[in-house]
């Protein structure tokens, strides 16, 4: 497989979930670096503000579509199709939650919440592999730091990217086997300062926070943005999501653990909801709600994850290495004398 990825400013990418967050911040930053966008999100509004703000014109189209019904995922394809010959990066972004324990979620919020994180990944794959199987490009998936590492109270959210990290995975074998030019990364971010839980439904007593520490998402753009250039497998981004992941794989009983006694106390924040039905169902938009990237997350940001930026530059990844492996032999040798 000879996979050959453009650059950005002569990329036509497809973002979906664009209205807010990850996906806005995404489209904002390849904007500014030239590519042209389909952007996709259920809120009309929202997203010709976003168009206006962008430029719209020759270089953003906005579709409104509901990612977990997959005709509508099909219509922002042919949009692509019409307005710029097709596509040649595809990520699915777009994505709901809701926090409270497995036995108190309906199984009405569980269903929908696969349907649009699940099944909304799965079928924007399937679209985008079949255009891009003779064209070539990319396919970026947004799991998470729960893609492995579940979180309290959120395991239907955690079940979802556990389940779109298995699909991921499977997909690029498949179009590997098929020596299909196509590039299939999964980005695994750790906590992400947007609207996310704004937009959650809650059963719990309070509203929940994220653990720390939370990183700009900024930080995820770029690190989405490198992966639609340069083929990359998995993307963590910070190095929380890495460390927990190695955790829950290798010592799952220490990861039970620290969910248990720490994590389990750190989510609910103590603080009144006032927004517990979230925009699972409903994307309605009303000032502060959509149209924008970064949330209202307390506590510092990182505005940069040195983790991500060296494990996306394998030169960079080889010299820390040969530099951790440099310092250990000195302090080894230190001992003896």
């Amino acid at each position: 497989m000879n996979v050959r990825l453009k650059p950005l400013n002569e990329q036509v990418i497809v973002i979906t979930g664009a209205s807010s967050g990850i996906g806005l911040a995404t489209a904002r930053m390849a904007a500014q670096q030239g590519a042209r966008l389909v952007l996709t999100a259920r809120n009309e509004e929202a997203l010709q503000e976003i168009e206006r703000s962008l430029g719209g014109g020759d270089t953003v189209v906005t579709v409104v579509a509901d990612v977990g019904q997959r005709d509508e995922l099909q219509k922002v394809a042919d949009k692509a199709l019409e307005r710029f010959g097709g596509f040649d990066t595809w990520i699915n972004n777009a994505a709901t939650s809701v926090w409270g324990t497995v036995e108190e979620v309906s199984d009405e919020d569980c269903r929908q919440l696969f349907e649009t994180n699940f099944w909304g990944t799965v079928y924007g794959s399937k679209i985008a592999a079949a255009h891009l199987r003779e064209r070539g490009g990319s396919i970026i998936n947004i799991g998470s730091l729960e893609s492995a590492a579940p979180l309290p109270y959120h395991s239907m959210y955690s079940a979802s990217k556990h389940a779109i990290k298995a699909m991921t995975d499977v997909l690029r074998v498949e179009l590997r086997k098929e020596k299909a030019p196509v590039s299939v990364t999964l980005i695994r971010p750790a906590s992400i300062d947007t609207l996310f839980n704004d937009h959650a439904k809650n059963y719990l007593s309070s509203a929940p926070v994220l653990p720390p520490p939370i990183y700009t998402p900024e930080t995820v753009a770029r690190a989405i943005l490198k992966a639609a250039v340069h083929p990359q497998r998995d993307v963590f981004v910070g190095s929380p999501a890495k460390t927990m992941t190695k955790i829950a794989q290798n010592f799952p009983q220490l990861y039970d653990l620290i969910s248990e006694k720490l994590l389990a106390n750190v989510i609910p924040s103590g603080r009144s909801d006032n927004n517990r039905e979230g925009e699972m169902y409903s994307a309605d938009y009303t000032p502060g709600n959509y149209g924008q990237a970064s949330g209202r997350n307390p506590g510092p940001k990182m505005q940069h994850s040195l983790y991500t930026q060296a494990s996306q530059h394998p030169i960079a990844s080889t010299a820390l290495a040969v530099l951790g492996g440099l310092v250990i032999g000195a302090l080894v040798k230190g001992r003896r004398h």
